[in-house]
């Protein structure tokens, strides 16, 4: 189908991953929804692919984790961007040589965007983020973290495929 695609995506350890998706529920008990897909891990993207590169990808990210070690990453700030229809509110991950390294083993993606590490959390109308931004301003404070894990998803719908630890 011409409206699913598949991503890799660059997960964390559980510390990581219960504070920024505690970041996220917050802004939910909030009354923020949003419309970024819910229900699976908090991450970076490092690419998006056609749907009929499956096996290929699985193959790759098995690979790539073999010879990619878990690495620290630093956050330290939020950010937002707009999409065509919508902003994005997100927690941001300091680029590292790592994280660069994992990003280029994924170069050859279809992206529409040019690449920016980012945690999502809220995807919304501008109007929206925009109340939102003080809310997860006022318990923010830097944090260190990890990368341990690459996530194979396919959208839409949300079908989880591989996830495989890196070394």
């Amino acid at each position: 189908m011409a409206d699913k695609a598949l991503y890799v995506l660059a997960g964390y350890d559980d510390n990581t991953e219960e504070r920024l998706a505690g970041m996220q529920n917050e802004l939910y008990k909030k009354g923020y929804d949003g419309i970024q897909t819910k229900g699976i891990p908090m991450h970076f993207t490092l690419g998006s692919y056609d749907s009929d590169r499956e096996d290929e990808l699985v193959k790759r990210l098995k690979e790539v984790a073999k010879m990619h070690k878990a690495f620290d990453v630093s956050f330290n700030h939020i950010g937002m961007f707009n999409l065509p229809d919508n902003y994005v509110l997100f927690v941001k991950p300091e680029v590292s040589s790592e994280m660069l390294l994992l990003k280029d083993e994924f170069r050859d993606d279809n992206s529409m965007f040019n690449w920016s590490s980012h945690t999502t959390l809220l995807i919304d109308k501008p109007e929206i983020i925009h109340k939102a931004i003080p809310e997860v301003l006022n318990n923010f404070s830097a944090f260190e973290g990890k990368v341990t894990t690459l996530h194979l998803y396919e959208f839409w719908p949300t079908r989880h495929i591989l996830s495989v630890k890196l070394k």
